[in-house]
């Protein structure tokens, strides 16, 4: 019976990002190009919209829609679990955060449907809280029939679903159901260095757990600010200016919300009125008004204070506005015109880049894990020898890390300079990485004690073998960018380089450089 549902069954990737408010469920199968948001009745409101809520009932929980459908939504009592992610981790022992968390991805997993083989989940992090997520996850996790699990952190995913590359500094603006978070962030890669992965918590059915030799390789946070303020904030607003004597109801609420998404629409005119009914009554408003209303109720004088602040920690870390390549505005309120607005005024002259707003994590977790096609993971990692032109010495680039998978998805770009004067060939000198970690000697209350530390050149094994040598014509100079590789891994875990002269402009024979474990 297992063999035939197999041979009947499409093979997909499964991607979850949990919110606050919306946990958005993405799914990439094996025979289609494009992702999709998959549809779960009866606990998505929309397809790939599964509301964060969790009512403890018996003999059954309701999840998401449900607890919506069922009037439970503004509930006080114990049973009811929403805005409950930024609990998880938050204290020693597991409590009503986890168990709601671990509830809603069982019953998520529980209602896909059965024409689909989830070969890896991908699942996604808070980067402040990255590890005790981790260790969460781990536990929430454990009993999924899934070969593959996956953890990428939120600012690099949301990075990618906005097509910025590796190596990008940005600003993260993510107005959620119940709150306003701004990061400013610097991603892993770029020019020379490794491309941000995913981190594997399951490989071949195993639980890495704890063993794993993969770093935590998350997204470097150089600012942040945030308000517990959303958009179910906003939603008590429009009710308040369109039914004043009325109690914010959840039918009232969630008409406000439609009309909030209807008013976000580019073609409407800005004193065109829209009308929602709801409990007998009619909430009505323009654009124009709804943009007055976010100004009186304080939102412009909230988004300069966190941007500030973001800002403050970014100039610390010398990054400032102009140094950044994009700002992306992520979460279900990111759809407000208003909020595009503003952002493009007071944070230029980077670029506002506006993926889809609710999904753009979900689908950027997608990328970095490259669905069903990757046959395998790195064992070690690789790493080749450059010249550094800064400290006018050899350094050690990793091309790809332990835990990455393969074939590669894109070529790693990496430009290699001549290191003295006259240089007549380049050696392509390349070596395993050695995961071992160091331990210093710190003093802690005048106690001399030994502490592991990451920090420090990472010692390397050279490979076995004479290196490649690639002759530079004419000879080059100390400090000259003289060919620029583009390194991949195929199919047979060879090591491609494809060869480009700078100076040239000329095409060079691509070398197999060698096989990666």
């Amino acid at each position: 019976m297992g063999e035939e549902k197999l041979q009947n069954s499409t093979l997909a990737t499964l991607a979850i990002d949990l919110g606050s408010t919306t946990t958005v469920v993405a799914i990439q199968r094996q025979d289609e190009p494009h992702p999709q948001l998959l549809d779960l009745p009866p606990i998505s409101l929309r397809p790939g919209e599964v509301p964060s809520l969790v009512w403890a009932g018996e003999p059954t929980p309701l999840i998401g829609r449900q607890v919506l459908e069922a009037g439970l939504a503004d509930s006080t009592g114990p049973e009811l679990a929403r805005d409950f992610k930024r609990g998880i981790g938050a204290g020693a022992v597991p409590g009503v955060a986890e168990r709601a968390g671990e509830q809603l991805l069982l019953q998520i997993w529980d209602r896909l449907p059965p024409t689909l083989t989830i070969q890896r989940l991908v699942l996604t992090a808070p980067v402040e809280t990255y590890q005790p997520y981790r260790n969460w996850l781990l536990q929430a996790c454990a009993a999924l029939p899934v070969q593959e699990i996956a953890l990428v952190d939120e600012p690099t995913a949301a990075a990618l679903g906005a097509g910025l590359p590796a190596g990008s500094r940005l600003l993260v603006v993510d107005l959620g159901g119940s709150t306003l978070d701004l990061a400013l962030v610097s991603l892993e890669g770029g020019e020379g260095r490794a491309a941000p992965i995913a981190q594997l918590l399951r490989l071949h059915g195993r639980s890495l757990g704890d063993r794993s030799r993969q770093k935590l390789r998350t997204a470097r946070v150089l600012g942040k600010a945030g308000l517990r303020l959303g958009g179910r904030d906003i939603d008590r607003w429009i009710v308040a200016a369109c039914c004043p004597s009325s109690a914010p109801t959840t039918t009232l609420l969630n008409a406000a919300e439609r009309l909030k998404c209807r008013l976000s629409d580019p073609d409407l005119g800005l004193d065109q009125d829209l009308q929602e009914s709801a409990d007998e009554q009619s909430l009505q408003l323009s654009r124009r008004q709804l943009d007055r209303l976010l100004e009186e109720r304080g939102m412009d004088d909230a988004l300069e204070r966190l941007l500030e602040e973001a800002l403050t920690g970014g100039r610390r870390n010398g990054c400032d506005l102009e140094d950044l390549q994009g700002v992306v505005a992520v979460g279900g309120g990111a759809q407000l015109l208003w909020l595009r607005r503003w952002l493009q005024e007071h944070t230029a002259p980077a670029p506002l880049l506006t993926p889809p707003p609710v999904e753009a994590v979900a689908l950027g977790a997608l990328q970095l894990t490259p669905g069903v096609q990757v046959r395998d993971v790195l064992q070690h990692g690789v790493s080749m020898r450059t010249w550094d032109q800064r400290s006018g010495a050899h350094r050690w680039h990793p091309l790809f890390v332990a835990g990455q998978p393969w074939p590669s998805p894109e070529p790693l770009e990496l430009v290699m300079a001549a290191s003295r004067s006259g240089q007549e060939q380049l050696e392509l000198v390349l070596a395993e990485p050695q995961t071992e970690g160091r331990h210093d000697v710190v003093f802690v209350e005048g106690i001399p004690t030994l502490r592991s530390s990451d920090a420090g050149e990472v010692r390397h094994q050279p490979w076995p073998g004479n290196p490649a040598v690639l002759p530079l014509d004419p000879p080059g100079e100390t400090g000259q960018d003289c060919l620029r590789l583009r390194i991949r891994i195929d199919a047979d875990a060879a090591l491609i380089a494809e060869i480009h002269d700078l100076r040239s402009g000329r095409e060079l024979p691509a070398l197999q450089l060698g096989t990666v474990r």
